[in-house]
């Protein structure tokens, strides 16, 4: 049996903020259990539900130094769905609203974090062949292993994998007070190590010293070596692309199910969207105030509102696409500017533009079945999972060809009859116009061809299975590695 202990700031369903928590929370249950044993290590959040509260147990507890202070660490645990968590407990670190509160705060916070988790291995009877880290706030990991933690044999051998989910997000803050805070020697911040531009940054740090890298698409691999996607570490990526690959995330299929999905308003697969994904639209469309109209073309946008999502290429062209026979739901939260942008545009096309500034798990599943297309012109894209949701729900995806979506979605070839969706390469709004106008073209004058894109859609497997064998490919070349 091989020993894979994920180590992560979020997970499903204990906390949440976007697609990392997805990943920690799926990939554990896809491994193959002949073979492996997963288990997962995360911070006992004050806010965590009640629910899951009540299911922990006792572990052990020990007194760690750290910050110059000492001091307690619990560790609770649990099963469930089939896996181990464990949670570090100290409501000085974790006793919050939210598991981000910005710099330096989390820098000491996930600094605590990555140096119990470690200090916690030997107590738990399980001693990992991997450690798996994910994003920053856990990068301090390799880090550690390769300083203090050598001096116990316990930890001789044990492989680190650093996964990427966003390289935007790095933990960079002057050297001393990092140097203060995380109790390093001036060993480690220099240029090759952790320095970067006079400051330190954890995520180089994690991809400096683990034994493999991983991001969230292959498309993405490949961009993080230049330096439009590289965020100043274009140049580590370089150096250690024999180190990094691109595993694309998975959905979990059990849950993103058109056929069994009882939050959505009628059921449907591939073989009769035909007659019942329609009544998705209409019931969705009354539902928000639409236009009840089952022939005119549904767009839907759920989305974190930033300028990573691509929105500023909606803004330019928004008021000439609201002159075409289609209309639009939005669903998220997020810069003030793109909630009232859309905000302006429900006022302006009622019955046409329906704008939810909210988050809502139940009406993103109505609007993945009930829309006909869904739009997501990112200007970068790690993995994405909303188009992947899509291709499930047989909404054909609008995306521009970066990251995730490049390696997912198939662009429609009409003299081919190929493709999965449509897809435009520069970030520009006129070519993203034309794209979704050449939907529009495909959905009112070629139905049968828009159908058949639906039928492929709908057969493509992005499910957890396809992901996990390659981590555990991943997994196996590390351990014979040893």
């Amino acid at each position: 049996m091989k020993n894979i202990f994920f180590v992560a700031s979020e997970c499903m369903p204990f906390v949440k903020t976007g697609g990392l928590a997805d990943v920690v929370g799926s990939l554990p249950k896809h491994l193959d259990k002949r073979y492996f044993d997963c288990r997962v290590i995360l911070p006992l959040f004050s806010f965590m539900n009640q629910r899951f509260k009540d299911m922990l147990r006792y572990k052990t507890h020990f007194y760690m130094d750290y910050n110059w202070n000492n001091y307690y660490v619990g560790v609770q645990e649990m099963e469930y769905d089939g896996i181990h968590y464990y949670f570090i407990d100290n409501q000085d670190f974790f006793g919050c609203d939210k598991p981000y509160a910005g710099m330096p705060y989390d820098i000491y916070r996930y600094g605590f974090f990555c140096k119990a988790a470690l200090s916690a291995m030997p107590n738990l009877d399980f001693r990992p062949d991997v450690i798996h880290c994910h994003d920053w706030q856990t990068a301090l990991i390799p880090v550690y292993l390769n300083d203090s933690f050598q001096a116990n044999p316990y930890y001789h051998n044990i492989k680190t994998v650093m996964t990427i989910h966003n390289l935007k997000f790095q933990a960079i803050w002057d050297v001393k007070t990092v140097k203060s805070i995380v109790g390093l020697p001036d060993y480690y911040f220099t240029p090759d190590k952790l320095e970067y531009k006079k400051d330190a940054n954890l995520l180089k740090g994690g991809i400096v010293y683990s034994d493999a890298i991983t991001t969230v698409s292959r498309t993405y691999a490949e961009e993080i070596k230049m330096p439009y996607y590289g965020e100043g570490l274009d140049g580590l990526m370089r150096a250690r692309a024999h180190d990094l690959r691109g595993i694309v995330n998975g959905i979990d299929y059990n849950e993103w199910n058109p056929a069994t999905d009882n939050i959505i308003y009628h059921n449907y697969d591939p073989f009769n969207f035909r007659n019942e994904k329609w009544k998705n639209k209409t019931a969705l469309q009354w539902d928000l105030g639409l236009n009840v109209d089952s022939n005119c073309m549904l767009i839907g946008i759920v989305s974190r509102l930033t300028d990573q999502k691509g929105l500023d290429l909606i803004a330019y062209v928004m008021d000439e696409l609201c002159q075409d026979a289609v209309q639009f739901v939005v669903l998220g939260t997020g810069e003030e500017r793109y909630e009232n942008m859309f905000r302006h545009y429900a006022w302006k096309y009622g019955g046409k533009v329906t704008a939810q500034i909210y988050y809502n798990e139940a009406l993103a599943h109505k609007i993945y079945a009930g829309c006909d297309a869904f739009l997501m012109p990112s200007q970068f894209e790690p993995c994405g999972l909303s188009q992947l949701i899509s291709l499930r729900f047989g909404t054909l995806p609008i995306v521009r060809e970066t990251g995730g979506l490049k390696d997912t979605v198939e662009p429609f070839n009409e003299y081919a009859n190929s493709g999965t969706g449509f897809s435009f390469s520069n970030y520009n709004a006129h070519e993203m116009m034309a794209t979704v106008r050449y939907a529009e073209r495909i959905y009112y004058d070629r139905r049968e061809q828009w159908n058949q894109i639906i039928e492929r859609a709908m057969a493509r497997d992005f499910s957890w299975w396809s992901s996990a064998l390659q981590y555990q490919e991943l997994y196996d070349w590390l351990i014979s590695q040893m």
